[in-house]
């Protein structure tokens, strides 16, 4: 898309949105709440070569976060978001205030179920539930053609599924690999918090996953050996300190007895003020939809 010629148009109402959407055919979304990095973009050139036209939508959703999260603080940079997405081609960025996505009187909420109680679910109560009800409202808005998730946010992958499945939303949902970082840590819009010393410190994530696949490929598939071998990783890191870890079928994030192939080994860790996730599936070369190791430039992969 780069290089075409085109007015981006920014939205901040569902007014002004559909206006513009309905001057449109295919469309590709790519929701976020912006603070966008090399994730992201991905994301957005994957929508353009499949649908053409892409919207992205930027939005902190207040429903998802506890009222000890970081809402207030979570990082925001709007002029550098619209000229990244502006170079990349986008057609339509969606910004709303919270008021316009949730309006004086709103009441209503999606509730994932049990999917949605596990791992994330258990310490951010709620918080897949306010997931669920803005990307219903984001689909409804924007009308898209499909959609497109990162996977480094597995669990959140497993409930928007889950929600298209069970509402029978006509919305093709599409995973792009996870993106990396030189040294393997996942890109976040949270490692922004993280100084020089926890910086180095966060590639914990990316080395207790290889653990868990090396191992793995070693021919040991109980679940518990594959955690252990996570958690030794994570314990040898002094700024580090274990949220879970975790061997879990990758599209209900039950925990597992034994491992299989498509399993997904999925960490959760705190270094400093920042809990970090991150997740690969056990084997090399995952299928479609799966987690991948996109990298900036390569680095020694177990």
């Amino acid at each position: 898309m780069a290089g075409e010629a085109f007015a981006m148009q920014i939205c901040p109402t569902i007014h002004e949105f559909r206006a513009a959407r309905a001057r449109l055919g295919t469309l590709g979304l790519v929701p976020t709440m912006g603070f966008l990095h090399e994730g992201h973009l991905s994301l957005v050139r994957q929508a353009g070569r499949d649908c053409g036209q892409v919207a992205v939508s930027i939005f902190v959703n207040p429903a998802q976060f506890a009222p000890i999260e970081d809402l207030a603080t979570y990082p925001r940079d709007m002029p550098r978001d619209l000229r990244l997405l502006e170079a990349e081609g986008v057609a339509l960025v969606f910004a709303p205030e919270p008021s316009e996505i949730y309006p004086e009187g709103f009441t209503c909420r999606v509730e994932p179920g049990e999917l949605a109680t596990r791992l994330e679910g258990a310490t951010r109560p709620g918080h897949f539930s306010g997931v669920a009800t803005v990307v219903l409202k984001l689909f409804n808005i924007t009308q898209p053609t499909a959609a497109w998730f990162g996977q480094k946010d597995a669990q959140q992958c497993a409930v928007v599924r889950r929600l298209v499945r069970d509402f029978d939303l006509p919305v093709r949902i599409e995973i792009g690999e996870t993106v990396r970082e030189p040294d393997g840590l996942a890109m976040s819009s949270r490692n922004a918090y993280l100084d020089p010393a926890q910086r180095r410190a966060a590639t914990v994530l990316f080395r207790a996953l290889q653990a868990a696949r090396a191992t793995f490929a070693g021919s040991e598939h109980d679940a518990g050996t594959l955690r252990a071998a996570m958690r030794q990783v994570i314990a040898a890191e002094p700024l580090a300190v274990l949220g879970y870890a975790s061997i879990a079928d990758a599209d209900t994030m039950r925990e597992l007895d034994r491992a299989t192939a498509d399993a997904l080994a999925l960490v959760a860790v705190r270094i400093g003020r920042t809990r970090l996730i991150d997740n690969m599936r056990l084997r090399k070369g995952s299928p479609a939809g799966s987690p991948g190791l996109v990298r900036l430039s390569p680095v020694t992969e177990v």
